[in-house]
């Protein structure tokens, strides 16, 4: 950790697997409403979700972390954890009052090879962060910063954007919010999102055919 913080409080799940990049690129291709369809719609975040920081893009395994509300120490303790192609998923319990990542954690996430979070709670220093290549989502930003004294959880399901994410499942994003799609259910989303795509590209195409002026050609 780069804090000096006793973090005794804040308990590590055992090694969880991750899907390789290779398999879930095809779900960062395609539109996060259609990983959601594929899915029946029963995994997306809630719309209070959103993209505060970055490009839009989101794709990477769950990190999962559980903190006290407005307080971080378990977010600094996960990154020991962390992967590249990693996603922070934070349980910050909806507390608006303070931020638990900023641009700190943020340069740690780029150390390491994270590539984004998604936080039940505040965030801040969002230009910063998203200089930095971050995709960040989060309910509020806030000046404030967070308590670093625990307790917190690392590598145990949690409940963000009213959706159980566990450790290693998939989190897909856009502009439009964040799905997560289960780690056992990996192979076949990227299996039916392409079908997806094409339902909607064939009604697309016959919604601008009939509208008046003649035919338009569908995106």
């Amino acid at each position: 950790m780069y804090i000096v913080a006793a973090t005794d409080r804040v308990s590590l799940a055992q090694g969880w697997p991750r899907t390789a990049t290779a398999e879930i690129r095809r779900l960062g291709e395609v539109p996060a409403a259609n990983v959601g369809d594929a899915l029946e719609r029963m995994t997306v975040m809630d719309g209070g979700i959103r993209l505060l920081a970055g490009r839009g893009k989101l794709l990477g395994n769950a990190l999962t972390v559980d903190v006290r509300s407005g307080d971080n120490l378990a977010v600094h303790r996960a990154l020991d954890e962390a992967r590249p192609g990693d996603v922070l998923v934070v349980n910050g319990h909806g507390d608006l009052t303070r931020a638990l990542v900023g641009d700190l954690i943020g340069e740690i996430m780029v150390n390491t090879g994270v590539v984004g979070a998604v936080v039940d709670g505040a965030v801040r220093d969002v230009q910063a962060l998203s200089e930095m290549g971050l995709a960040v989502y989060a309910r509020a930003v806030t000046p404030a910063g967070p308590f670093k004294d625990g307790p917190g959880g690392i590598g145990a399901p949690v409940a963000v954007g009213g959706v159980v994410v566990a450790a290693g499942d998939v989190l897909v994003g856009d502009a439009d919010g964040v799905v997560v799609v289960p780690r056992h259910r990996v192979r076949e989303v990227v299996d039916a999102v392409d079908g997806i795509g094409e339902k909607e590209d064939a009604l697309r195409k016959r919604i601008l055919a009939a509208r008046p002026g003649g035919a338009v050609m569908a995106r």
